[in-house]
């Protein structure tokens, strides 16, 4: 979308509020804009382009997998380092004003007040079809930013209008609203953006339209209710204990009314799209090798997370494109290529997929044989649900077809042991989601234009399902549809119920946090729901947000999580004999080395288990030997110390009008305290 950005209003558009002091310094947006801007389409359309870019995409961090990285810290995938979030005391108060900015929404608080009221003067030329898009683009981007800063810290302002530049009038609008009350102004927002925006933008699939604003509303209604459901009687929902707002701002709040709610509009706006695509999800052929010779498709479902062009199918409701000759370009081909770009699938994510059966691997009559892991990753994977064997890097796997598109080059475990810790696999079990053959695309810096999926209809049919589940506690109908439609597409058995009645909590608490709310195990439905939700978005960025939501962090508390990746003790890729062994560059067999209290370990110790425990092999500096613990303050994060100066009528962070997180001191650099 950069491409269509107009210069005239980017300075505008980008405006930034950190503080009240900040913004009494912001020029006004009526001295920015010339006098006459609200009076064509062209110009609104140029105005409300430029909010496209807050939209998740492709990173420019050369060593990462762009959107495909975005799961790394957690029980999905490894990062090359560990999280301070999962280190209570290292996670600290920034000094600034972090998570605090208000400039996205003034200035569209600006546009929408403006292009309104010349609307309704009748002094806006162009097509009424363009008008009423930017005006819903406004009102979705808006959703988008409150939902953006809501998502992160919870109790948000609330504010729809350009707030005058006084200071005491700023000081009164800067007072946190409760959290819910949040939510539901972002699906007002959104409502008014599905009436306006189109069934299919004039920008294809590079737009907005109505299905996006459906999709999304349903994520934001399921995770508030979510939240609500499983964060009650806690500081980190309104009115619970030690939940630092206001009283008078709660005076109407029913917490099971409002789960309800937030849960019926989620399945609501959820069925508005699932219902339109349930029967027709991207095809999954199963091919392991999503491309042949020429760069032919040989699996549409592999390929269209690699596509350069991802809105070519029916799925796809937005994605962001990237084109050389507009400059756009990001690396993350050359990692999936040339190495595994700092990251891999956790031991517990490939344990939670099930097999083509329907039963998890450790249930009776499953075919799956523990000593698979012995005989390397392609074993292990073998026989289970596609999105595995598909998406993941096994012995011998095709990376790239070369320039000509005939001279496949082979994946290997050698990764594993690379010096670079940039590059190198830390499970072993490397991503291949979003992965291309087209070796062309992976030279140089900033060469791929493999596409950034923003939002995907498979989605919607998870969330369907998960609200529905939550709210009645059983299957309907519809979720039925839509679980089936997920299970087929996936080649397994399409009878979730013989999942779920084959399922052992205390085996898949082992690996998955989502077996957990509030330190408890849910129930096996719920749990092959949320399942179903970690195995069909894996790598999309999302992971963090759910565990969150449903308060499925408890447990680390008082237990720590060990990550571990692949079997490699005894193992073909620890045999000499073995043609699967790893090697050096010189073609020998690679001997690890075991030495945590050295710069040259690089494998954990097999007194600690036969698994790849890779934040188990150099101890200096490593906060997460133990494994990842937590504390409940880190559900959300904390704003920055200067924004309790800022808002305070004698700069004393005391008699601030904004509160800091539950847990979370205003001082700098200190971290947070337990939470009950």
């Amino acid at each position: 979308m950069n491409k269509y950005i107009s210069s005239i209003v980017a300075a505008a558009a980008v405006v930034g509020l950190t503080a009240c002091d900040d913004y009494l310094n912001r020029e006004p947006e009526d001295k920015l804009i010339p006098e006459n801007f609200f009076t064509t389409a062209a110009n609104l359309k140029a105005y409300t382009l430029n909010f496209y870019t807050m939209l998740p995409s492709h990173s420019d961090n050369a060593y990462e997998l762009g959107t495909f990285s975005a799961d790394n810290g957690t029980d999905n995938q490894a990062y090359r380092n560990a999280s301070t979030r999962w280190v209570p005391g290292e996670w600290r108060v920034g000094q600034g004003t972090e998570n605090w900015s208000f400039g996205n929404v003034r200035s569209l608080n600006y546009f929408l007040i403006n292009a309104e009221a010349a609307v309704e003067a009748g002094e806006v030329s162009g097509v009424p079809e363009e008008i009423n898009q930017s005006l819903g683009e406004a009102y979705f981007f808006r959703a988008y930013t409150y939902w953006a800063n809501y998502s992160a810290v919870g109790d948000w302002p609330i504010n729809d209008e350009v707030l005058p530049n006084d200071k005491e009038y700023l000081l009164e609008a800067s007072v946190r609203q409760p959290r819910n009350k949040v939510a539901r102004h972002i699906l007002a927002d959104l409502d008014k953006a599905i009436s306006l925006l189109p069934d299919e933008s004039t920008y294809g699939k590079n737009g907005l339209t109505k299905d996006c604003a459906n999709l999304f509303r349903s994520r934001v209604a399921l995770f508030e209710g979510t939240w609500l459901k499983y964060h009650r009687g806690t500081a980190l929902v309104p009115g619970g204990p030690g939940w630092p707002g206001k009283a008078e701002l709660i005076s109407d709040f029913n917490i099971d009314s409002e789960i309800a709610y937030f849960f019926d509009e989620a399945m609501k706006s959820a069925k508005v799209v699932g219902d339109k695509f349930y029967n027709r999800l991207v095809e999954n052929t199963d091919a392991p090798e999503g491309m042949t010779a020429g760069y032919t498709e040989a699996n549409p479902y592999y390929c269209m997370f690699c596509a350069e062009n991802p809105g070519s199918y029916d799925e796809v409701l937005l994605y962001r494109a990237y084109s050389l000759t507009f400059n756009m370009g990001t690396q993350i081909q050359a990692q999936f290529q040339k190495n595994a770009g700092g990251t891999g699938w956790t031991r517990g994510m490939v344990n939670s997929f099930v097999m083509r059966n329907g039963l998890p691997i450790y249930a009776a009559g499953s075919g799956y044989d523990p000593q698979w892991e012995n005989q390397g990753v392609s074993a292990t994977i073998q026989g289970r649900d596609s999105r595995l064997t598909v998406f993941t890097k096994g012995d011998g796997s095709i990376i790239t077809l070369g320039l000509d598109g005939n001279s496949p080059a082979k994946y290997n475990m050698n990764w594993l042991f690379s010096p670079d810790n940039t590059t190198r696999c830390p499970t072993g079990y490397a991503v291949k989601k979003g992965q291309d053959y087209n070796y062309a695309g992976a030279q140089g810096n900033l060469q791929s234009t493999t596409g950034s999926i923003t939002f995907r209809a498979a989605e919607a049919l998870l969330n369907y399902m998960e609200a529905c589940v939550e709210k009645n506690g059983s299957v309907d109908g519809t979720a039925d549809a839509y679980w089936r439609a997920l299970r087929n597409r996936a080649k397994v058995d399409p009878d979730y119920n013989k999942t779920i009645a084959a399922t052992n909590m205390t085996e898949e608490a082992k690996g998955d946090w989502g077996a957990y709310s509030h330190g408890a195990l849910v129930n096996t439905t719920i749990y092959n729901v949320r399942r179903e939700r970690r195995n069909e978005l894996c790598a999309e960025g999302l992971r963090l947000m759910d565990v969150r939501r449903w308060c499925a962090l408890d447990q680390m508390i008082s237990t720590p999580y060990i990550i571990e990746g692949i079997k490699y003790w005894g193992t073909v890729y620890n045999d000499p004999a073995s043609p699967l062994c790893i090697k050096n560059a010189e073609g020998e067999f690679y001997e690890p080395v075991v030495d945590p209290d050295s710069d040259e370990g690089n494998m954990s110790a097999r007194a600690d288990g036969d698994y790849v425990r890779p934040y188990q092999i150099r101890k200096a500096n490593n906060l997460v030997w133990d494994g990842y613990t937590f504390t409940r303050a880190h559900y959300l994060s904390p704003l920055g110390h200067n924004v309790f100066v800022n808002a305070s009528p004698d700069k004393d962070p005391a008699n601030s009008y904004v509160y800091q997180n539950p847990g979370w001191p205003t001082e700098a650099n200190q971290g947070a305290n337990n939470l009950d």
